[in-house]
Order: structure tokens, then C-alpha cells, then sequence
């Protein structure tokens, strides 16, 4: 018969320290209670019995179940925002190179800029677009159209700065001076500057949402710098050779 000395001996030979017993062990957790909640981690490798009796017992196999399934669910939201987030930024890039290949597709400034107020907002999901240009150096032949905003001098600085080419706002309320006659519509918009060139001053291309909040600051500006650039490009060379 195996004395108590040797069965000691047996539940050592798993490596533990010769110190190292479940008395021990219980009273340590004893004397740090808090060592399971900034470890939980521990929790998940603990084998707990399924039933427990007595008064002031913790279900410990309930704690880590219930853990577990808190985290799954927040692994599935997670998945499920990230891919809402990657569903919306696919339509809104498709959509985004339908608007840059009719631009491209432009015969000349009269075509384009039919483009930017009436096409646009179909293509991009939205309600108004606008461009607007501070006053020239000199006159520019060919710049005449009555859908093009003329912003004093100073705005496009004044709304942006000077080191921002993009602003979302998404409380909008606008006199009519970025979107005219559409202004009225607005409830949300975003800015992306036109930079000066081939006579034109600064600008700004302008796209407003009858929806607060469709456009927001913690989106993405990258689609819409790129659409700025091409409709930048695109108005330089529609005015270098006019119709």
C-alpha cells in the first residue's frame, strides 16, 4: 500500500515545486483576490465542475462560459461592422470611378460641367454637386457657366486651411454660397479643393446630402482627393482647349 509520503511524491511528478499543494494554492488565491479578474485568461484553461453546492460558491464553469460567449459575440460584431465598412467602401469606389471615367469622357467645358451638376450626384449617391472658384488674376476665356460658384477670395483657405485639401462636415447649412440655388438641400457636404491653374484661382468642388450626417469627419477622404484631382485636371484641360 502506497504510504502518504509516496502519493505526495506522485502528485509531484508533474514537475510542480515540492512546496506546491492545493492548500497552498487556495490560499494564495486567498490572499489575492483579484488575481482571476486581471488574469482571466486563466480562467479558460481551468477545468470546473459542472455542479456545485453550498451557499457563496462561484459557478466558475458558468463565468467562463458566459466570458466566452461575450467574446465570440464581439468577434462576430466585429466581423460583421468590418464587413458593412468594406461593402460600403466598394460601392462608394465603384462609384467614384464611374464619375471619373465620365468626366475623362468629357468633350469640353460645357459637357463637363453638365457632368458635375447633373451626373454626379446620380453617380455618387447624393443630392447636389457644385464647383466654385475665387476670383482669377485675369479674366479666363471660356470659364462662363451659370452652375459655378464665385467665392471671394479667401474662402477656400477659410473652410480648409491651408494645409487640408478635404473637409467633411456633417451639419450643413449653407446661404447659398457653395451650393446655389441647391442649397436649400443640404444637410451634410464635403469640400475637396481645386488647386489654381491655367489661369484659375483656388476652388473647391463641392457635393452636398439632403441626409445629416452622410457625410461625417471620420470618414475616409482618400475617393474623394482622388475625384478632386481628376475634376482639377480635367477643368484645366477643358479650358486650355476650349469647344
Amino acid at each position: 500500500m502506497v504510504g502518504d509520503s509516496e502519493n505526495e511524491a506522485i502528485e509531484r511528478s508533474d514537475g510542480a515545486p515540492d512546496n506546491l499543494n492545493p492548500e497552498s494554492v487556495a490560499d494564495w488565491l486567498k490572499s489575492h483576490p483579484d488575481f482571476l479578474s486581471d488574469r482571466p485568461d486563466v480562467l479558460e484553461s481551468i477545468v470546473a465542475p459542472s455542479n456545485f453546492n453550498g451557499d457563496g460558491v462561484i459557478d466558475m464553469q458558468k463565468f467562463i462560459l458566459e466570458r466566452l460567449r461575450g467574446e465570440i459575440d464581439n468577434l462576430r460584431n466585429c466581423a460583421i461592422d468590418l464587413i458593412e465598412t468594406s461593402r460600403i467602401n466598394m460601392s462608394n469606389q465603384t462609384r467614384t470611378n464611374t464619375a471619373v471615367l465620365a468626366l475623362l469622357g468629357a468633350a469640353d467645358f460645357e459637357h463637363g460641367m453638365r457632368i458635375i451638376v447633373e451626373d454626379l450626384p446620380l453617380f455618387l449617391d447624393i443630392d447636389v454637386a457644385a464647383i466654385g472658384f475665387e476670383p482669377p488674376p485675369a479674366p479666363v476665356p471660356g470659364l462662363a457657366s451659370p452652375a459655378i460658384q464665385r467665392l471671394q477670395a479667401g474662402t477656400v483657405d477659410s473652410l480648409l486651411s491651408a494645409s487640408k485639401d478635404i473637409a467633411l462636415i456633417s451639419g450643413m447649412d449653407d446661404d447659398g454660397t457653395f451650393f446655389g440655388a441647391g442649397s436649400g438641400l443640404v444637410r451634410s457636404a464635403a469640400f475637396a479643393r481645386l488647386r489654381e491653374g491655367n489661369g484659375l484661382a483656388e476652388g473647391l468642388l463641392c457635393l452636398g446630402s439632403r441626409r445629416e450626417g452622410a457625410f461625417h469627419p471620420g470618414q475616409g477622404t482618400e475617393v474623394l482627393t482622388f475625384l478632386a484631382r481628376v475634376a482639377e485636371r480635367c477643368l484645366h484641360e477643358w479650358l486650355a482647349s476650349p469647344a
